[in-house]
């Protein structure tokens, strides 16, 4: 049970990530690879402020803030300098290393000690975490949900599905893609100060997969809960981060090594990502079995 408990709590707080990542790679189709270094940029910039003082929440929000920036970075590379969006990302990324050693002036910040989003409760860590996980995502999704519906956000969507056309509306698609790209990475720092705060620490190492868990988690969401409206949409992607931890800490629970996860991250997603083209090929080839059985039948 504690397992479950730690493994659906810990899905709704990497949830947060992974709809940023929807955000770039389902409506804008764009790669972005920044998100390694947003990531712990959030985690970085809130563990930084907590530890000198600042509340919680307000360092949060200053990380989702910076988040916003290293969006805004990422999407100038992308569209005013034409450089193609997965270097851009890996610009991006690259730079924002450096940033969070300076900003942190180590590898790692302790907040053994510190008032966080969730030593306030009085309830075990893993209740902590899935009330503000929850908390988290419902605000997210209800925004998200209002502001795609609103003219820009639907405008924004119909850039990813068909660029061409919302340009010749007059609309300027290089400045929604950067709106895009500020969104996403704003919500990934988010999901970092988040995850640092949970996990007591803020490490300069703790992006590296995190794009890997986010289309994990998006792929998984849309592989096994289909494709629905927005807001149905984005609450699969929970569903999805959720269901990829449960599998994480099965094979945790399963004794492997910890140093393969993620080789088994990797694995998880190429088997997921596969997988609606091998279910066609499955079909494809029973449908053809079928038809050849009733031609013989006629034959004879």
């Amino acid at each position: 049970m504690d397992i479950l408990l730690t493994a659906v709590s810990q899905g709704v707080l990497w949830a947060v990530m992974a709809i940023g990542v929807y955000i770039t790679y389902r409506i804008l189709n764009i790669a972005d690879l920044s998100a390694e270094g947003s990531f712990p940029l959030g985690a970085a910039i809130s563990s930084t402020l907590i530890v000198q003082g600042m509340s919680a929440l307000m360092a949060t929000m200053a990380a989702a803030s910076m988040g916003l920036i290293a969006g805004l970075v990422t999407g100038v590379l992308y569209t005013k300098l034409k450089i193609p969006a997965l270097i851009s990302g890996i610009l991006t990324m690259t730079g924002l290393y450096s940033i969070n050693l300076r900003i942190m002036g180590r590898a790692n910040i302790s907040l053994l000690g510190q008032t966080t989003l969730f030593n306030t409760w009085e309830l075990s860590s893993n209740w902590t975490t899935l009330i503000v996980g929850l908390l988290s995502v419902a605000a997210i999704i209800l925004l998200l949900f209002l502001f795609f519906r609103t003219e820009i956000g639907f405008v924004l969507r119909s850039t990813g599905d068909n660029e061409q056309m919302t340009r010749a509306q007059g609309v300027n698609t290089d400045s929604l893609k950067i709106l895009g790209l500020m969104i996403s990475n704003s919500l990934i720092a988010f999901s970092g100060a988040l995850i640092a705060q949970s996990n007591g620490f803020a490490d300069i190492s703790m992006g590296i997969g995190t794009i890997v868990i986010g289309l994990a988690s998006v792929t998984i969401g849309e592989v096994f809960f289909g494709n629905l409206t927005i807001a149905k949409r984005l609450s699969c992607v929970v569903l999805g981060s959720v269901v990829y931890r449960m599998i994480i800490a099965l094979a945790i629970n399963l004794n492997m090594n910890p140093n393969d996860l993620r080789l088994i991250s990797a694995i998880i997603l190429a088997i997921v990502l596969s997988s609606p083209t091998l279910r066609e090929k499955i079909i494809g080839k029973v449908r053809l079995t079928n038809d050849t059985s009733l031609k013989n039948k006629q034959l004879t």
